[in-house]
């Protein structure tokens, strides 16, 4: 008995150490001088506590402590207990370290924020890529604690050629789409917050996995996609290399319509838009169209796409308003030209209709 008292005094005391140990990275200086202490307390707090409890518990435990197989029950339940927490405990503590860095890349802003999305999204899938390792391993180190298990590592070691064919082919697409994932992030052909147009979808990518990619579109829909389709059928990613975006406005006018004037009003317009990113303008008469039309398309240049597409819509309502109150005269308009009198005579009588009127 005295045996699980020393076992219950050592759990407890382990469990209390962990705590000691949360509330020094609680205190405001240990988490002002620390940027891990946050990330470390919001990820690790729970596994370390199971980690402790359960290292400590076998630690502790002494064979002959429980007999019969209720012994070996136990020893196993504490091996099994003391790689899983573990692996848990390594896995958030990875994830802790990274979330450091990712939250840094999340506020640069300007022309470093492309190299910070690639950062992030190599990051972020190099840690689900060990993650899943890890996770693996784990569960292999498991299984051989079993003797039943490792009897058969032997032939499981002399069939692992065998066995990695037939996994390859069952597992084709799942794999495809992992090694598109890899090829995706270290190419830097897409990136996390990506602006991209699919399927006639226009979206931003929101997360980049191994084996999907979840793009939210611009009323908040979400489409799911798998990374192989990327690598195998084409898309626009308007952010390739800069967030940077050329919006394009065109208006069909009467030809009376004054050009230059316009072209001022847009300059006009522009120069007060908080929108404008103060670089890029012009308008042009694109093309003649059949009934005495012009059509004008005004160029502006925006930060990124959003601010492109708010800033066409206020451009052509202000330029619709502009040429509706000041030259009404050259909306556009209908002309038909009519036929002159001699096509325009009575119409012909019906055949028979004369005779009828002799009798």
């Amino acid at each position: 008995m005295s045996r699980w008292i020393i076992m219950l005094i050592s759990v407890l005391a382990a469990a209390a150490a962990v705590e000691v140990v949360r509330r020094i990275l609680r205190s405001k200086l240990v988490d002002e001088k620390w940027v891990l202490a946050e990330p470390l307390l919001r990820r690790c707090t729970w596994p370390g506590f199971a980690t402790a409890v359960v290292v400590t518990a076998q630690t502790a435990y002494e064979p002959g402590m429980a007999g019969g197989s209720t012994n070996q029950l136990i020893e196993r339940s504490l091996t099994l207990a003391t790689i899983g927490c573990v692996t848990w405990l390594i896995i958030e503590a990875a994830y802790a370290i990274t979330d450091v860095v990712l939250e840094r890349l999340v506020a640069v802003e300007g022309e470093r924020n492309r190299r910070a999305r690639r950062i992030r999204t190599q990051i972020t899938l190099v840690r689900r890529v060990a993650s899943a390792v890890i996770i693996v391993v784990a569960m292999g180190a498991m299984l051989f604690t079993f003797p039943q298990v490792r009897a058969l590592g032997a032939g499981l070691l002399a069939s692992a050629g065998i066995a990695g064919v037939v996994v390859g082919v069952a597992a084709q697409s799942t794999l495809g789409n992992m090694l598109a994932g890899l090829q995706l992030a270290f190419s830097d052909a897409l990136r996390l917050d990506d602006v991209v147009v699919v399927e006639q979808e226009w979206g931003r990518i929101e997360e980049l996995s191994l084996t999907y990619v979840v793009l939210r579109l611009w009323d908040e829909r979400r489409l799911v996609l798998p990374v192989s389709y990327f690598t195998t059928n084409p898309f626009e990613n308007w952010t390739r290399h800069g967030s940077r975006v050329i919006g394009a406005v065109s208006l069909r006018v009467d030809w009376s319509i004054p050009v230059e004037e316009v072209r001022t009003e847009l300059y006009h317009v522009l120069r007060e838009h908080p929108l404008w990113d103060q670089k890029d303008w012009v308008l042009q008469v694109v093309d003649t169209l059949p009934g005495g039309l012009l059509e004008l398309r005004a160029l502006m240049s925006a930060a990124d796409s959003p601010s492109a597409w708010d800033l066409k819509c206020d451009v052509r309502e202000h330029l619709v308003k502009f040429i509706r109150e000041k030259y009404p005269e050259s909306l556009p308009r209908l002309r038909v030209v009519e036929e002159s009198d001699k096509y325009l005579a009575s119409p012909p009588r019906l055949q028979g209709e004369e005779d009828e009127k002799e009798i």
